[in-house]
């Protein structure tokens, strides 16, 4: 079994930042993308960023330049650095990863954690 725990969403003002972390833990033998979603009041859940075991990385474009997606690949983390954050990146972010659980396994499956909710207002 895999888990993803999130950690580091609250309440900060326009302007400010924070940075979200996720750490995988479980049976794994490696991780491929691993990516960071968000889902607003009333909308669908919606890819911000993700990053590859290689790390190449993706970024929407209501996101780019403000946040910076890594990963520790020995520690099996991804973290969202979110800078200059305003009301409409409110939302509740999800991590995600795709784990291939044993060496020997054809696929990999992704994964969810249970969310953080972040919130941004005055």
């Amino acid at each position: 079994q895999v888990q993803l725990v999130e950690s580091g969403g609250g309440l900060v003002q326009p302007g400010g930042s924070l940075t979200l972390s996720c750490a995988a833990s479980g049976i794994i033998s490696s991780i491929n993308d691993m990516g960071w979603y968000r889902q607003a009041p009333g909308k669908q859940r919606e890819l911000v960023a993700s990053v590859t075991s290689g790390n190449y990385t993706n970024y929407s474009d209501s996101v780019k330049g403000r946040f910076t997606i890594s990963r520790d690949n020995a520690k099996n983390t991804v973290r969202l650095q979110m800078h200059d954050l305003k009301p409409e990146d409110t939302a509740i972010y999800y991590c995600n990863a795709d784990i291939r659980p044993y060496s020997y396994s054809l696929h990999s499956s992704p994964h969810w954690g249970q969310g953080t909710q972040v919130t941004v207002s005055s």
